[in-house]
């Protein structure tokens, strides 16, 4: 019987890793067999997240605290992770931030702050991994996550830099993916859909944006925890080898309306 999204054995580097949405797919992952780095900015909890997933799945699991935005921190962060397992296989890009305001009040620190951090700093993670520890082997997986707001507008929670920024991953999802993958390497984008976390949780407990979700989300709901599990694990998987340059939303149907 072929074991289809066995990770076991594989080195998985998953940014943002300190709460939310990231702990969630370190954890599928984990739960499939792969060694994790849990990488963000808090070194207390990214070594508190390690420790929980290496007791309740049975791996091998790290913290290492890295800003994404630092060129050299995320160079040196790569060869420390290379330095202990000498590998990595998986890369999940889910670090991330959110400006919410109207448009013609977004000072030039709040949009700059947002590219830096979700698409430049996608993009520098990316360009180290592969450089150092994919291309030079001919394997990797890359998983950008994006959001459904980088493929569509909205007109409940102005946000237009995390708009432009996102939109920024999910086109250079397929330009790496184009570059990479007949290097061995596939990059693939998962553009979630509102799901709860440290920087939605009160907006999207607002009667108003409940009942917006009840008639934009086909649903009719936000995604639960876990949900995003499954896709980051097939986008991870070895069997996945002809799966490249995707834009998977996991969003309840929204960007279908």
């Amino acid at each position: 019987m072929k074991e289809y999204f066995d990770l076991k054995g594989r080195v998985a580097v998953v940014t943002g890793c300190s709460t939310g949405l990231g702990v969630q797919m370190a954890k599928a992952l984990a739960n499939q067999g792969a060694k994790i780095v849990a990488l963000a900015r808090r070194k207390e909890l990214i070594d508190a997240v390690a420790a929980d997933i290496s007791k309740e799945y049975g791996v091998e699991a790290i913290g290492i605290a890295c800003d994404i935005t630092d060129t050299d921190k995320v160079n040196a962060a790569i060869d420390e992770v290379l330095a202990k397992f000498g590998r990595i296989d998986i890369l999940i890009n889910n670090a991330g931030t959110g400006a919410v305001a109207p448009a013609e009040d977004i000072t030039d620190d709040q949009f700059l702050n947002e590219v830096n951090v979700d698409l430049f700093g996608t993009f520098k993670m990316a360009r180290a991994v592969a450089k150092k520890a994919m291309l030079p082997v001919g394997y990797g997986r890359i998983i950008n996550i994006a959001s459904m707001y980088g493929m569509v507008g909205n007109k409940i929670a102005p946000a237009s830099p995390y708009h432009a920024a996102k939109g920024g991953v999910v086109n250079l999802t397929r330009a790496l993916a184009a570059e990479w993958g007949g290097k061995g390497v596939t990059v693939n984008s998962i553009c979630p859909g509102y799901f709860y976390s440290p920087l939605t949780k009160e907006t999207l407990d607002s009667e108003v944006f409940q009942n917006y979700a009840r008639t934009m989300i086909p649903e009719s709901r936000y995604g639960n925890e876990g949900e995003l599990d499954t896709a980051a694990i097939f986008l991870a998987s070895p069997a996945s080898s002809y799966v490249n340059g995707v834009i998977l939303p996991v969003d309840g149907g929204y960007t279908a309306m």
